[in-house]
């Protein structure tokens, strides 16, 4: 139905290569956050595994694909990095993170823990500093996040578990690099194809939604996001040909509905999401989504221990 470059097959054969610590993670539907959202919501909590993210499921099948030796090289802010990291102990390769100055110390830390080593470079340098490292050092490979077929289709595996919920009418994720909603995507549009999916990203870094309305990548000078894992500003081109393809609609949410959202995700479900992990709840309270019953992904439990206070001040304001 859909003329893409991922493969049916390989989302079906991913869950039997993937890590089982990445796989069939909870997904329910929790009355309170119903409740609070005035929707009918199944929620899939992709944050408690060793990355706090659903990044593990396409990086460890990407990592299969490399010699043992390789040194994997790319640029994160911070949970590619982590999942870079922990394949490339997993499968025996080497793991060489490029990251803004800056970078959340949280994120630094668990990606030096998982075998990473770290580079921190000025920002708007990091993918050519990456880049250079990985053509000057032999047997390195550059890895860009939501590029290579393999990390959206380990992705993927979410669909595969979502539709054991039953009938869905429409699914809202986070969109950073565009690989959990294409991989997702590409699952569910073969086999629930009357869901609809949704792309959320945030009001101050919005090239993603500019790029799939433009049917090309269209990048932006920044980001203006507290939302790290969904602040982009360089659109990769085969992502968003996928997208194209793949996703029904794209929205947009301000921090403060993503702060709101943590806020409610805390309260209800008892998970403290970073701003990105949360885009999905935000864009359920904030836009009027189509269909009876809804679905997102938590994912992303990585929030930088400043926004704590701000996080339990925004429930004690209401």
């Amino acid at each position: 139905m859909h003329s893409t470059d991922l493969e049916l097959t390989k989302i079906a054969e991913a869950p039997s290569l993937i890590d089982p610590v990445f796989r069939n993670t909870p997904q329910f539907v929790d009355e309170q956050l119903c409740a609070a959202l005035g929707r009918r919501v199944v929620v899939k909590v992709e944050t408690l595994n060793p990355l706090r993210s659903f990044k593990g499921r396409g990086v460890d099948l990407l990592a299969r694909e490399f010699e043992p030796g390789t040194r994997l090289v790319c640029t994160s802010t911070g949970n590619f990095g982590q999942a870079i990291g922990y394949a490339a102990a997993r499968h025996g390769l080497s793991a060489e993170v490029f990251v803004p100055a800056g970078v959340s110390p949280v994120k630094l830390t668990r990606m030096t823990s998982l075998g990473a080593r770290v580079h921190e470079v000025s920002e708007g340098r990091t993918e050519e500093a990456a880049r250079d490292y990985a053509a000057a050092h032999e047997d390195s490979v550059f890895v860009k996040d939501g590029q290579h077929p393999r990390i959206a289709e380990g992705a993927g595996t979410i669909g595969v578990e979502l539709l054991t919920a039953g009938r869905v009418d429409t699914v809202a994720l986070p969109v950073g690099d565009g690989a959990l909603i294409t991989g997702v995507a590409r699952w569910i549009k073969e086999y629930a194809p009357h869901t609809r999916i949704v792309g959320v990203c945030a009001t101050g870094a919005a090239s993603m939604v500019e790029s799939w309305r433009a049917g090309r990548a269209c990048p932006t000078e920044r980001a203006d996001t507290f939302a790290e894992g969904i602040a982009i500003s360089s659109p990769i081109p085969e992502s968003v040909s996928r997208m194209r393809l793949l996703v029904d609609d794209m929205v947009v949410v301000d921090d403060a509905d993503m702060l709101a959202a943590m806020r409610t995700a805390l309260a209800t479900l008892g998970v403290l999401p970073e701003p990105a992990g949360a885009a999905g709840l935000a864009a359920i309270a904030k836009h009027d989504l189509p269909g009876d019953v809804l679905a997102t992904v938590v994912t992303g439990a990585n929030a930088s221990p400043s926004l704590f206070g701000d996080v339990l001040a925004a429930g004690q304001d209401r």
